[in-house]
């Protein structure tokens, strides 16, 4: 009896002194890109507004961009309160292309996204194309006309953003569109600077510089209204074309945690949007607010991917 009550006491002050488990961000790419930036965010932010009882530990877990990571938190940790992952436009749209080899977006759980990078067209400073019309009528009346670049391969996101903003225009003809990818948006700008393509898209936040220096001109940002610091941008949707495309920043869980569990990353989520270090964070970055959380977060996700899809078998990335 001796032995147990001390074996008891130690196994109670074992329990007592353990620390709480430490809240993990996986972000699916090396350090330094979009998806280490919201990990590292996130969990500083959680940290300082005491959401979390520890720090956040960031894990990269780079490869298939972003399949890595999608897989192993499907496969391994389905059911892991403790871990969330850093999503963007790419998560989706690779979903949306089967680039995860047969994952889907209903294995995981969408919290939620707190900012957003405007997606923006832009033409060089020179262009006849003085606004979103002419741009679309151009293309309309001879699609071989006009090429645009842009910052990823051909059925990435800038490009899906084009195709979109098109379709939604009432242009039906995808396949006919000119798209140059390039590995970033600083060389799809030399491209249209040097007159080799007619417009670019890509985000606002990695175009800023050049827009600021006059190498180029913005006929259009594809945000839900004008963007602070660029209000003579007009958007799409004021100049007929209603198209929203934003970069978003967010997060998704495992499937399989509980509903509270799942409830209590969302309320977490939400309490870092609203901070003040969110804003400072956004401004500094060039986001736009852009939260969408929970139920809603799911619905978006789900018409996102479906919209995706859709585009990507009208230009042959699907069957």
């Amino acid at each position: 009896m001796k032995i147990w009550t001390r074996a008891a006491a130690a196994a109670l002050m074992m329990t007592v002194a353990a620390p709480a488990m430490a809240q993990e961000c996986i972000a699916p790419a090396n350090p330094g890109g979009g998806w280490d930036f919201t990990c590292r965010q996130i969990g500083r932010i959680m940290t300082d507004l005491g959401l979390v009882p520890n720090m956040v530990q960031v894990t990269n877990l780079a490869g298939a961009g972003g399949g890595v990571a999608y897989t192993q938190v499907v496969s391994k940790r389905g059911s892991d309160p403790a871990v969330f992952v850093a999503a963007s436009s790419a998560t989706t749209t690779r979903l949306a292309q089967n680039a995860f080899a047969g994952a889907t977006a209903d294995q995981v759980r969408w919290v939620g996204s707190i900012g957003g990078d405007p997606g923006v067209i832009v033409v060089a400073q020179d262009s006849p194309f003085q606004d979103l019309k002419d741009l679309v009528e151009a293309i309309k009346a001879d699609p071989g006309s006009v090429a645009f670049a842009g910052g990823s391969a051909v059925g990435g996101f800038d490009h899906l953003k084009v195709l979109m903003m098109l379709d939604k225009a009432g242009f039906e003809d995808m396949r006919a569109v000119k798209y140059v990818g390039l590995d970033g948006g600083a060389d799809a700008i030399t491209q249209t600077v040097g007159g080799f393509t007619q417009a670019m898209t890509g985000d606002l936040s990695e175009i800023t510089g050049f827009i600021r220096s006059g190498d180029v001109r913005p006929i259009a940002v594809l945000s839900e209204k004008r963007v602070s610091g660029f209000e003579d941008v007009p958007t799409a949707k004021e100049q007929g074309v209603d198209i929203v495309a934003m970069n978003w920043r967010g997060i998704y869980v495992p499937k399989d945690i509980s509903d509270e569990d799942y409830q209590a990353w969302v309320e977490k989520l939400q309490q870092v949007g609203e901070s003040e270090q969110w804003q400072t964070v956004m401004a500094e970055n060039g986001l736009e607010p852009y939260m969408i959380l929970g139920d809603e977060f799911q619905t978006f996700v789900d018409a996102n991917i479906a919209e995706i899809q859709e585009v990507s078998r009208e230009i042959g990335l699907l069957q």
